[in-house]
């Protein structure tokens, strides 16, 4: 079934800006037209490559993300940058906006600049991630940038989204470098001591590399320092990061690979979704017994997960409430 007149397939393959906009957007608001826009983007995919950027709050993402567009930019190279926020509790919608903050490249004809709200969604990311970078990477992008909400031990979704990984500690973390190393400093490739002209900065890069030093477990990773305020060291980590990409593109078509992995990340979270929304609606004693089990202790809830699992409808079978987007396999999300 083709989609609706508001998207048209070709004007995305071109890489016009109004219709990368209408496709995520779609994708994002769970509208009929999403489905069809992610099956005729696939035969498209493996072109660009993703950088993921994170770090705690105050390190400099944005400032240091919007000298990284002005090195690329300036190498011919089309940029799109997805910058998550967090999600309004009043609107629903991001806040925070890096759009914001990244205003001068609004006019840059070759730079897309998005904001995704996470909708309470846990990992530093959303739900949607891995398809907005699929689109994107359809609409001729070179390189898409994705900026996560913040760091925290939980917030390592990135690993699985970005060829490159970039994690920014600003100078002088002292104890909380400790509380989230366990978790996000070791799916970085390049750990970014980020306003390096500020006392403490050689002391962090030390204690990084005595980090990577008792964790690499052969994995190449290095530290590198910036000054985004004033582009020292931007170049180098340009440089560092698509040498990178080299190197991955020379292993085995590493591009395809990715978007290999982001669709079945993308079939995951969307299965999951449909399993949520089953059990939410199940009624009736088979159900009311799989809990009761759980809550007497007979059943743990792993094996109660596999009851319920046993128990889903076989594909398509499943009927979804009246007027939803699940009630229209051909169009739905």
């Amino acid at each position: 079934m083709p989609v609706s007149r508001q998207f048209r397939a070709g004007d995305l393959l071109q890489g016009q800006p109004l219709a990368i906009a209408r496709a995520i957007s779609a994708v994002e608001n769970g509208s009929p037209d999403a489905s069809q826009i992610v099956r005729l983007i696939q035969p498209h995919l493996g072109n660009a490559f993703s950088i993921g950027v994170t770090g705690p709050p105050g390190c400099g993402k944005s400032t240091l993300i919007s000298a990284m567009v002005s090195e690329l930019s300036g190498r011919g190279k089309r940029i799109a940058i997805i910058a998550v926020d967090p999600t309004s509790p009043i609107s629903g919608g991001a806040v925070l906006g890096d759009r914001v903050r990244m205003a001068a490249h609004s006019r840059n004809p070759n730079v897309f600049i998005r904001s995704l709200a996470t909708n309470g969604h846990l990992g530093g990311l959303t739900r949607m991630t891995s398809t907005v970078i699929d689109i994107l990477d359809a609409g001729g992008m070179d390189a898409v940038i994705i900026e996560t909400v913040g760091t925290g031990q939980s917030e390592i979704d990135i690993a699985d989204m970005a060829d490159v990984r970039l994690v920014i500690c600003p100078p002088g973390l002292g104890d909380e470098m400790q509380a989230i190393k366990a978790g996000i400093l070791e799916i970085a490739d390049i750990l970014l001591v980020n306003k390096s002209d500020l006392p403490g900065a050689e002391a962090t890069a030390l204690q990084l590399e005595n980090m990577l030093h008792d964790s690499s477990g052969g994995r190449q990773r290095r530290v590198m320092r910036t000054s985004a305020s004033t582009g020292s060291g931007v170049a180098d980590l340009v440089n560092a990061i698509l040498g990178r990409v080299e190197t991955l593109a020379a292993s085995r078509s590493h591009a395809k690979s990715g978007a290999s992995i982001r669709a079945k990340r993308m079939l995951a979270t969307h299965a999951a979704t449909l399993v949520e929304r089953y059990v939410r609606n199940l009624e009736g004693s088979g159900i009311d017994a799989i809990c009761s089990r759980l809550q007497s202790g007979e059943a743990t809830l792993e094996s109660a997960a596999h009851e319920i699992l046993g128990i889903f409808p076989a594909i398509g079978g499943m009927v979804a409430p009246k007027g939803s987007a699940e009630e229209r396999p051909a169009n739905g999300a």
